[in-house]
């Protein structure tokens, strides 16, 4: 076959083969496979080459730029070096047509240009900014009373705005109550809270069926059901279905439990600008986000004695690692452990 371009010609079939064997062979999701494909299309462009002609020179010349140009995080540039190192393997492997393709009309093949000597290693399980952490007692109550007063000072001004600060403010006790993200909050249904017989003082709200629990690249989304623990939450949200959403336009033609004022579905973005500029109000850390209502949840239910492996499989944390990971429990809780272990230490042998 005799083609104009042929290097770009190529080049676009190894991208149109990759994504095939990432869509039908590992089912990977759309979303992964376009941001691999960008990242390979980035790299291509900034080393002037096409693959057959990449080396591991120029990956290294890449990474110091976006190291020292850019100033991309050590798991971004972790999460660049593996699209490359995908796509390599593809290009490379003898199961498929490249390396003939490429000797017989450029005289040269691709090589893998990644390897464990010029790549960044996975050493830690975390690698979450370290200023992201829990919230205290008293920055929640301090945050939570302010989201409270938003809703009050709208009404007694009459302004605009009173309906939706009482639905965020629900929103973030809600993320903290049942530990939940913030992808996952958004997408709750009024369907999604139902009776737990086990607890029948809490009506309609006694656990709450996540469906759109955090997906790892290739699979669905991953669903638990998590069980209501916090009285006060269950309440301010039983008040929430029942006096403020039927407010909202088109509600009962809605399934979504947050809505907007045009009756669309509230969407993560909306939950993380209105918890930022609550915190920045307040003074509070700007490392803090609404993430960090979830690590709240676990770190106080720590705190207060719940069975570590009844709040991983609250959480949907598929190993105790991760929840460990969630954990940063405070000096008293600390130092009320270290003198129970003491005192049973120093305490008389019977």
């Amino acid at each position: 076959m005799s083609l104009l371009r042929p290097e770009d010609a190529v080049f676009e079939a190894m991208l149109e083969g990759w994504t095939r064997q990432q869509r039908g062979g590992r089912r990977l999701q759309p979303k992964t496979i376009g941001d691999r494909l960008r990242v390979v299309e980035r790299f291509s462009e900034f080393v002037n080459a096409y693959p057959w002609q990449w080396t591991a020179s120029d990956l290294d010349d890449w990474m110091t730029h976006l190291i020292g140009v850019v100033r991309r995080a050590e798991s971004t540039i972790r999460s660049y070096q593996g699209a490359i190192r995908l796509f390599c393997d593809y290009i490379t492997s003898p199961h498929y047509q490249w390396p003939t393709e490429c000797e017989e009309r450029f005289g040269t093949h691709p090589v893998q240009i990644c390897h464990e000597w010029n790549t960044v290693a996975h050493l830690v399980e975390c690698e979450g900014r370290p200023g992201r952490r829990p919230m205290t007692r008293g920055e929640l109550q301090t945050f939570f009373d302010y989201a409270d007063e938003q809703v009050e000072r709208a009404v007694r001004l009459g302004r605009k705005g009173a309906l939706a600060a009482y639905r965020d403010a629900t929103v973030f006790k809600v993320m903290y109550g049942w530990g939940s993200r913030c992808t996952e909050t958004s997408r709750l249904d009024t369907v999604d809270f139902h009776r737990n017989a086990a607890a029948p003082e809490l009506g309609e709200f006694g656990a709450l069926h996540v469906r759109y629990g955090k997906r790892t690249k290739g699979s669905p989304w991953r669903r638990r059901t998590t069980l209501s623990v916090m009285p006060w939450a269950v309440e301010a949200v039983a008040d929430y279905v029942a006096n403020a959403r039927p407010r909202y336009a088109k509600a009962a033609d809605h399934a979504a439990l947050w809505l907007t004022e045009r009756g669309g579905r509230l969407q993560p973005r909306e939950i993380e600008d209105r918890f930022a500029s609550y915190r920045d109000a307040l003074g509070l850390d700007g490392d803090l986000v609404p993430h960090c209502l979830r690590h709240s949840h676990v770190t106080h239910q720590i705190e207060d004695g719940a069975d570590p492996a009844f709040v991983q499989r609250q959480v949907g944390h598929r190993y105790a690692s991760t929840t460990a990971l969630y954990t940063g429990v405070s000096g008293d809780f600390m130092n009320a452990m270290m003198r129970r272990m003491l005192d049973r230490a120093l305490s008389p042998v019977r």
